[in-house]
């Protein structure tokens, strides 16, 4: 059950929040190389790619770019270069192409809708 403090949701126990994604192509200081088009997308919603009807998007530039996105998802601390460095190129050199990664929204998970592992008493992986 979600509740509300100034119209922001307050996160019970076992939740967690996620970041929606969009990631948009952008033009670089070169030319396309490869089959890109400026302003195609998709977005990222939890565990989610959604792509629109008959819009193409690399395979390349998408296995360039999904190890980046579960992380942008997540709240970051304000030093951690994944913060602030949202500009991805495309991995062929020869390529203007880069992509934008942007939020959009952002959305509340419960821990047991996600997973079977139990909660550990002692977790080093949270930070304080």
């Amino acid at each position: 059950m979600l509740l509300f403090n100034d119209n922001m949701p307050i996160m019970s126990d076992h939740q967690f929040s996620l970041y929606d994604l969009k990631v948009e192509t952008i033009e670089g200081d070169k030319p396309f190389v490869c089959a890109h088009t400026a302003g195609h997308s998709f977005e990222v919603r939890g565990e989610n790619l959604h792509f629109k009807t008959d819009e193409p998007f690399s395979l390349y530039a998408l296995a360039a770019l999904l190890p980046l996105l579960p992380t942008k998802q997540r709240p970051l601390n304000q030093f951690d270069w994944m913060a602030t460095d949202h500009i991805i190129a495309c991995p062929d050199p020869h390529c203007g192409a880069q992509f934008k990664i942007s939020r959009i929204g952002k959305q509340i998970f419960n821990r047991d809708d996600t997973t079977i592992v139990p909660l550990p008493d002692q977790n080093d992986w949270i930070e304080e």
